[in-house]
């Protein structure tokens, strides 16, 4: 009989999820059925989106039901099977979430080839952020020759593979971060033009200054001050792809200030702008074999480059999420369960 530790929602937090927002437990697997493998995570995906499913307020998917499995993407290894199409010692994608072993249908599991990446990219600029990041930007965003694109969280795994994408399609890239070493990651070891510190006392100014041009594209996935920010600077016929608000993903009342909406509106208006939602999967249909395609190429060859952040140890969740809804790191934030078996030690 194999167990598995698992880190459970133990209650809905309200503002930033405490320790008490979780509960560990061991429990036994059940036998394999037909069809079925048995997985031993060696990466977690944490992501901002994770914050959402811990909240029963109304959004596009439902919440994490109180004593259920914290929800996440994984890369496992398959130790057990029951399924002509999935062997022992197979390196897969799955969602198994937060805990170190999981039984499940190897339908719902995507192999990878060690050798074409590191297995840790399908959680990252291979996998859903850089999927998102391609969709979003391509789809919505349209970035032309010559024109500005900008993107907040700059150096996350969604933004820097937008402002690198932009760059492939000949636009100029401004990233958003907090502080001067990711502002330094992103134009030293990441390509873009420019970088903006919004944490910086003369951020508007410096934005100003990095986009003399105004700005074509904004990639939101931030919120707060730095949307404000940047609302000021837009073109006309600018285009909005809202990924995310981080900025607000903790917050526990309406912001302070008066009522921005109606200028928002009224700036739409005027600018012509495009705003539009979106959800990474609801571009699976037509735009995932592309992006296989073009961001495998673009990472083999050095085009798009990533970096991860790799915390060690299920039981370090918890503070690394929080960590992340804070800006406290840099590239994907990965948590590392196990032994990788497809890195030499």
């Amino acid at each position: 009989m194999t167990t598995s530790t698992q880190i459970r929602l133990a209650a809905y937090p309200v503002g930033e999820p405490g320790d008490d927002a979780y509960e560990t437990v061991t429990v036994e697997l059940p036998e394999l059925a037909d069809g079925q493998v048995l997985l031993r995570t060696i990466y977690l995906s944490l992501d901002p989106y994770m914050r959402g499913r811990m909240s029963t307020a109304k959004s596009y998917a439902e919440p994490v039901a109180l004593g259920e499995v914290m929800v996440g993407a994984t890369v496992c290894e398959v130790v057990a099977s029951r399924s002509p199409d999935r062997a022992v010692g197979d390196v897969v994608l799955a969602y198994t979430g937060w805990q170190t072993h999981a039984v499940v249908p190897a339908r719902h599991t995507r192999r990878l080839d060690p050798e074409a990446a590191p297995v840790s990219t399908a959680l990252g600029v291979l996998g859903m952020p850089g999927f998102t990041a391609y969709g979003g930007l391509l789809e919505i965003g349209r970035p032309q020759p010559g024109e500005t694109v900008v993107v907040a969280a700059a150096t996350g795994p969604v933004g820097s593979a937008v402002g690198q994408i932009a760059r492939v399609k000949g636009a100029r890239a401004v990233g958003i971060a907090g502080g001067p070493e990711k502002c330094r990651v992103l134009v030293d070891e990441l390509g873009f033009d420019a970088a903006v510190d919004h944490r910086s006392p003369t951020f508007v100014e410096d934005l100003a200054a990095a986009t003399p041009d105004g700005i074509d594209v904004y990639f939101e996935n931030v919120g707060g001050h730095v949307t404000e920010a940047v609302l000021r600077r837009l073109n006309r016929f600018a285009r909005i792809p809202v990924c995310g608000v981080v900025a607000w993903y903790n917050a526990t009342a309406a912001p302070e200030g008066p009522d921005q909406f109606p200028a928002f509106l009224r700036r739409i208006l005027t600018l012509s702008l495009t705003v539009r939602g979106f959800i990474q999967d609801e571009f699976v249909p037509t735009h995932q074999e592309a992006f296989l395609s073009d961001m495998s190429g673009w990472v083999r060859d050095g085009v798009v480059r990533y970096q991860e952040d790799v915390v060690d140890g299920l039981e370090n969740a918890p503070e690394a999420f929080r960590g992340l809804l804070r800006g406290a790191y840099l590239g994907k934030l990965l948590v590392q369960v196990g032994d990788d078996p497809t890195v030499d030690p």
